[in-house]
C-alpha cells in the first residue's frame, strides 16, 4: 500500500505548487509581494459614506427599516413564523447592501512613485504565483 501511494490518490510523495514539481519557493515569495502591495495599496484607501439613496429618493433609510421592524414584531408574536423569519433577515441583508453600496472609496494623494511601487509589488506577486503553478525541472 505505501508503494502504490493509494492513500494519496496514487501519489507517491508531496508535489509542489499547483500538484506539479517544484516552485514553492516563488509561490510563497509571491504571496508575500501580493500581501505587502495589497496592504501599501489598500492603506492609502479612504471610504466615506454619501446619502443614503433608494428607488431614486434621498435620505430614505427609514424605508429600509419597515421589513425589519415588521420582521421583528412577527418572531416576537411567534418565534416559529416563517414570514417573520424571511422579513427580518430580508431586512437585515437590505441594510447591509444599502451601506456598501452606498459607501464611497476615494485613493488618497500620494506619489507616482509609491503608486508604481504599490502596483509593481502587486503585479510581480501575481506573476510569480502564476509562475509558481507551472511546472519546474528538478535539478537532482
Amino acid at each position: 500500500m505505501t508503494d502504490s501511494g493509494g492513500s494519496f490518490g496514487g501519489r507517491k510523495r508531496f508535489e509542489g505548487a499547483g500538484g506539479t514539481p517544484g516552485g514553492m519557493g516563488e509561490f510563497f515569495f509571491g504571496l508575500v509581494l501580493c500581501g505587502i502591495g495589497l496592504y501599501l495599496l489598500f492603506d492609502r484607501v479612504t471610504v466615506h459614506t454619501s446619502f443614503w439613496r433608494f428607488g431614486g429618493l434621498q435620505n430614505s433609510f427609514g424605508v429600509t427599516l419597515i421589513p425589519l421592524l415588521i420582521g421583528f414584531g412577527l418572531l416576537f408574536f411567534n418565534g416559529k413564523s416563517i414570514i417573520g423569519w424571511i422579513l427580518t433577515l430580508g431586512g437585515l441583508l437590505f441594510i447591509v447592501v444599502g451601506i456598501i453600496a452606498n459607501m464611497d472609496i476615494y485613493f488618497q494623494r500620494t506619489s507616482l512613485l509609491n503608486t508604481l511601487i504599490m502596483l509593481g509589488l502587486l503585479a510581480a506577486g501575481l506573476g510569480l504565483i502564476a509562475r509558481s503553478l507551472r511546472p519546474h525541472n528538478r535539478s537532482s
